[in-house]
């Protein structure tokens, strides 16, 4: 049987039963396009949160207050809520770690804030004018906090773009307008840029304060609840995090490190353990899909079933008159292979065609990539030669006197 007969007699023996055919390939298309559009959210989820976790900065170290951990207690319930850290540990680290770009501790809480009619609850966080270099802010209008804000206990505020909108107005200017937290009557100086994002508290939805103020004023303590060092390079930030574990530990009077009243975790750790997480998320999702992938198979090998026996005088019929086993089998497996090209082609289509939508009506971001493209078309081959090989061979396996017997 030469390749031309061989595909006109599969297009024919499929147009006879369009309707059966139609649906056999409709369930390999919900397979693969489910399959493409679950990774797809998979992998966008996963470059959302990695933006999201670079944005906050570059080559951080962050340090954060814990609990005391002892025997029998497995976990540091007080982790970063505890007083821990202080602006002098800060002052420690920026003297004496070199290799450091930038210090910056915060207090961070979150309150009511009013203007002329207005309120919104959100993040005030306490800080230094090291804190645009440390954290990657940028300022849209006005100045940020400098440093004799700090030294002077300034009442001067800093909005993010999302506070100044909920509190003014969209876009409207706040420059030199009065806020007030805790009763208290704060001016604003400055209006950072827009950097989106969620997660990790969107520096967009913040109200920015000289560290001095916030320690006196809101809350009466001298304690900081995050210290973020900027590292001079991503190679030094496991270096720096070391020595700054080796000070803390110093400075806090403790010899085993496993009671140690701080944690530190650098921004690769950070990114890792996303991944990680995303990965796993991505993969849960496409073998979830891949059982749609699974039923469509056995509908195919059904159809194939269905297909060997309603053509039993036929295949009689053709061995009869000289066609061999391997012609009969190659026949059938390739309407089965034929069946899954078609409705991976169309599953490609639809599961691109899905993320897209998710996309652009702004339900999630999603990533389409090459290789699960490539992967649907190799999955829909192994369906195809899988769950059409045993109708194949049983067809194969009739004996032709028989075939031409039945009825």
């Amino acid at each position: 049987m030469t390749t031309n007969d061989l595909l006109h007699e599969t297009h024919t023996a499929l147009s006879a039963n369009k309707a059966r055919s139609g649906l056999t390939i409709l369930g390999i298309v919900i397979g693969i396009g489910s399959v493409i559009a679950m990774i797809s959210i998979g992998q966008g989820a996963q470059g959302s949160i990695q933006a999201s976790i670079q944005s906050i900065g570059s080559n951080l170290v962050l340090i954060t207050p814990g609990a005391q951990r002892g025997p029998g207690y497995q976990v540091s319930a007080g982790r970063g809520s505890s007083k821990t850290l202080t602006q002098s540990d800060a002052d420690a680290i920026a003297q004496k770690i070199t290799s450091t770009k930038g210090v910056a501790p915060e207090l961070s809480s979150r309150n009511q804030v009013t203007a002329k009619g207005t309120n919104t609850n959100t993040s005030i966080v306490g800080t230094t004018d090291q804190y645009p270099t440390v954290r990657n802010v940028e300022i849209d209008q006005g100045t940020f906090i400098t440093q004799t804000n700090v030294q002077s206990f300034s009442k001067v505020a800093v909005l993010g773009p999302t506070a100044r909108d909920d509190l003014f107005g969209v876009s409207a200017d706040a420059i030199g307008q009065i806020i007030r937290i805790k009763q208290i009557e704060f001016k604003v100086i400055g209006i950072t840029k827009a950097k989106g994002g969620i997660g990790f508290g969107s520096q967009d939805d913040m109200i920015f304060i000289p560290l001095s103020t916030a320690q006196r004023f809101l809350a009466g303590d001298a304690y900081v609840t995050t210290i973020s060092v900027q590292a001079d390079s991503p190679d030094s930030m496991a270096a720096i995090q070391q020595e700054i574990n080796d000070l803390l530990l110093q400075r806090h009077h403790i010899s085993d490190p496993q009671l140690a009243d701080f944690s530190t975790l650098n921004q690769a750790d950070i990114l890792a353990t996303a991944s990680n997480v995303t990965q796993t998320f991505t993969l849960l999702l496409a073998a979830i899909a891949g059982i749609s992938l699974l039923v469509g198979g056995i509908g195919i090998m059904n159809m194939m079933l269905t297909t060997v026996t309603e053509r039993t005088r036929e295949i009689g019929l053709r061995k009869a008159i000289g066609a061999k086993r391997r012609d009969i089998n190659l026949q059938f497996l390739t309407e089965a292979v034929m069946l899954t090209f078609l409705g991976g082609f169309m599953g490609v289509a639809l599961g691109c065609l899905v993320s897209f939508a998710i996309s652009y009506f702004g339900i999630l971001q999603t990533q389409i990539s090459l290789l699960p493209i490539l992967l649907a078309f190799g999955v829909s081959a192994a369906i195809g030669i899988i769950f059409g090989y045993y109708p194949a061979k049983r067809a194969a396996s009739l004996n032709p006197i028989e075939a031409l017997r039945y009825e």
